[in-house]
């Protein structure tokens, strides 16, 4: 693996990792240094990189992941058997498109090897980057963004890291399926961007909602192909200057929900100003990597149709439809069968499942179409 765009870590940091106590995570990642030039990604993979590209960020910002980085290595492994690789960070390119498109190139080539590639930025832009590394033909996407706001902006500007998601939705080629937020508060959300989720058919729960139950989250991640995290979600104890947000133990639920998702194969934690830092904030990002990684070694390979998976059938009467569910003997997650409405020229292959919850099914037996069922069915029938 050979990218000129790649600036490997420092040897410091070998000498850093060499110090650690044994069965840290920093004495068996493999790090792409400067003396090394025989990485390989393989299947499975966890491989983490940074991109410090700021000049789309409203406002000045320096994502600088040393310490966090170190703070990472020095955690302990757990029952653990995923390779982790650091490729280091990747260079900004003369202008932010060059840095988009370097992006792009790492992400497809991640993805290409069948590895999870996660990214460390840098503004939350470069989502875009990662998106466009996505097929333009075959699998629609399904992007979660855990964020006290929706970034889709206004579509007629440049894009930025408040914008960069009504760029995806008008961007050709149309790629995204649904796209979901998580957390956000209502106070940094202007009314017409709730009409236009609204008509879209996506997806938003309000912090207070998600923090009453964070458990709910699981299945609306394991629909996820990319999860973005905003750090600027996190309660000011843990990062930042809002005072209310996600807490440290809540956030890193939901980087162990999005690593379990057996779909997911694109994880970034974006808005990380090392101006903001503190100690507890590099120790807070290392362990929501940390969660992550233990979410990525609790699959349970549950992807695919009804055929590949053990399940028990329940066909439930709600007003003219019959909703038919599926709940997994192995771990009792349920999903929703949309195969009903899937029409001949959908991309969806994915689409003939949506995973739900128990609530979702009891909701039924009272009468109540679930609400994410109703929107999968608005989109594939527009």
């Amino acid at each position: 693996m050979n990218f000129e765009f790649l600036s490997p870590l420092p040897m410091a940091t070998r000498l850093f990792v060499d110090e650690l106590p044994d069965y840290t995570i920093g004495r068996s990642v493999i790090l792409n240094t400067e003396d090394r030039d025989d990485i390989e990604v393989k299947k499975g993979d966890v491989v983490i990189f940074s991109v410090n590209e700021t000049r789309n960020v409203q406002g000045s910002q320096n994502a600088n992941f040393e310490q966090a980085r170190e703070e990472f290595y020095s955690l302990y492994k757990g029952n653990w058997d995923v390779n982790i690789i650091d490729l280091g960070e990747v260079l900004s390119g003369a202008s932010v498109s060059d840095t988009y498109f370097a992006v792009t190139q790492l992400v497809a080539f991640i993805h290409d090897k069948e590895a999870i590639s996660v990214m460390l930025g840098g503004g939350q832009d470069l989502v875009y980057a990662n998106y466009r590394a996505y097929p333009q033909e075959g699998d629609m996407v399904n992007i979660v963004n855990i964020d006290n706001k929706f970034d889709l902006g206004n579509i007629e500007l440049p894009i930025s890291n408040n914008s960069y998601i009504g760029k995806i939705v008008v961007d050709k080629p149309y790629n995204l399926f649904n796209y979901t937020n998580l957390g956000f508060q209502s106070y940094f959300v202007a009314p017409e961007e709730l009409d236009v989720m609204e008509r879209m058919f996506f997806d938003a729960y309000r912090l207070g909602n998600v923090s009453s139950d964070i458990s709910q989250t699981e299945a609306i991640l394991r629909d996820a192909d990319i999860v973005s995290v905003d750090m600027n979600v996190v309660e000011a104890s843990f990062y930042g200057t809002s005072p209310n947000g996600f807490s440290g133990k809540q956030i890193c639920a939901l980087c162990r929900y999005a690593g379990i998702s057996d779909r997911l194969n694109s994880f970034g934690i974006y808005e990380f100003d090392s101006k903001m830092c503190t100690p507890a904030s590099n120790m807070l990002l290392a362990q929501m990597l940390w969660y992550f990684v233990e979410g990525v070694c609790a699959r349970w390979n549950e992807l695919g149709g009804v055929d590949e998976l053990d399940v028990i059938q329940y066909q439930v009467p709600v007003e003219e439809e019959i909703l038919v569910f599926y709940k997994s003997q192995l771990t009792g997650r349920w999903w929703l069968d949309l195969s009903t409405f899937e029409k001949e020229d959908n991309k969806l292959v994915h689409g003939a499942l949506l995973p739900c919850t128990s609530q979702d099914y009891t909701d039924a037996c009272n009468q109540k179409i679930p609400e994410r069922w109703y929107k999968a069915r608005m989109k594939y029938e527009i």
